[in-house]
């Protein structure tokens, strides 16, 4: 593995950082980086904003063919996009339209399901979210209970799904049901595409501790879906939830997010004191924030790891080394908010509407929203068990 850019890709990556450092600017007050930064009244206008600008540049889907919009550009100049935007905490990217569903039907689908939900995709024009998760199918997934039967051309839905990110910006939503009940478990499932206005869906909030709103129920009473929305075959849904694509999953946006968070937290114990010395002084300061470096350099390489196993076409390899790439950022995530809070006292669990939250109490926040990263997109107990038995060949029991 050759950790340098070549000169193309620094290039490239200065393009970026221009960019960003451009338009982030115009950030409005109170923008917060994070899920529900993107979803709530203040974020939402601006990621919208930046979704079209990165349209414009072309930028959304660059891995993707020409023909829906992307560039046929290489892993690794997505992966190094991915890095820019992290650090700069910019929003524009769909992590469910342009990150899940958009690769799962270049992969999966038929070429009407291409021609009509990829285009508007790439130009940020829908947006959509994943009806996975169930009251009593959260990391057991296989468990679901949402009902589909058939009724001529059509599929009648009813069933509900939770902890459903974005469902109330979304346009579209990727969902699994049951349409087969005498299969059990991951048999008898099949993937819907569902247009969120339909008659009969209904979404509710449920709010976080930190008083967000990204995350939502939806309910599906007698929803009709037609059958051509069926990715893949009926019943065979489970297999299409396994898909993948040649795309950059390597989660390190997260890691530079954090970097960007730690040079700010540095920033701090050099401007403040604790006894009348300065915080960047003390041994203990000293020793953490070193240690953050260091993970965080360490998470680095896993991340560019990922991308070089999977421009290689090393696929499963890279998805064991996606997992373990995704368990470390997201916990390295909570280590860097309770450090900053730790180190900036009481005043570091001010939240960010008073004026007395240190660093616009970015860290007080991330301590109530990081616990969840570690959940989100898969638990890190479901990924070291990924790890363990693709990774290590180890034995399922």
């Amino acid at each position: 593995m050759d950790f340098r850019l070549t000169p193309e890709q620094e290039a490239l990556k200065k393009e970026f950082e221009t960019f960003f450092e451009a338009e982030m600017k115009k950030a409005p007050e109170g923008w917060m980086w994070g899920l529900d930064g993107l979803y709530n009244d203040i974020g939402w206008p601006f990621n919208k904003y930046m979704a079209k600008r990165l349209a414009e540049k072309g930028w959304l889907v660059r891995p993707w063919p020409k023909e829906y919009g992307g560039s046929n550009a290489t892993i690794m100049e997505q992966l190094i996009f991915s890095d820019v935007i992290g650090y700069y905490c910019a929003p524009g990217v769909d992590p469910l339209g342009i990150g899940m569903i958009g690769p799962t039907l270049l992969a999966m689908g038929n070429d009407q399901q291409k021609k009509e939900h990829l285009p508007p995709i790439a130009k940020a024009e829908k947006f959509w979210c994943q009806g996975w998760s169930e009251p009593n199918a959260g990391s057991d997934l296989a468990s679901l209970t949402t009902k589909a039967v058939k009724d001529g051309d059509d599929w009648i839905i009813n069933g509900q799904k939770c902890w459903t990110t974005g469902a109330h910006r979304a346009d579209w939503s990727f969902m699994l049901a049951r349409t087969d009940p005498a299969q059990k478990r991951s048999k008898g499932i099949t993937f819907f595409l569902v247009d969120m206005k339909s008659p009969g869906v209904t979404v509710r909030p449920i709010p976080g501790m930190d008083g967000s709103e990204h995350f939502n129920e939806i309910f599906f009473d007698n929803v009709r879906v037609p059958s051509r929305n069926i990715v893949g075959q009926v019943n065979q849904g489970w297999a299409v939830t396994q898909a993948t694509m040649n795309f950059e999953r390597s989660s390190v946006g997260v890691i530079s997010g954090i970097k960007r968070a730690l040079y700010e937290l540095v920033t701090y114990c050099k401007e403040n004191n604790l006894k009348n010395k300065p915080l960047k002084d003390n041994p203990h300061v000293r020793h953490r924030l070193a240690q953050l470096f260091i993970d965080i350099e360490t998470g680095h390489a896993m991340s560019y790891r990922c991308g070089w196993m999977q421009e290689k076409g090393d696929l499963l390899g890279a998805a064991s080394a996606s997992c373990g790439a995704k368990v470390f950022s997201t916990e390295l995530w909570q280590r860097c908010a309770f450090t900053g809070v730790e180190i900036m006292g009481l005043y570091g669990t001010a939240a960010h509407t008073t004026k007395l939250a240190p660093i616009r109490g970015q860290f007080e926040n991330l301590v109530q929203i990081t616990p969840g990263y570690k959940l989100g997109g898969g638990t890190s107990e479901i990924m070291r068990n990924i790890i363990a038995w693709i990774g290590l060949g180890l034995p399922r029991k």
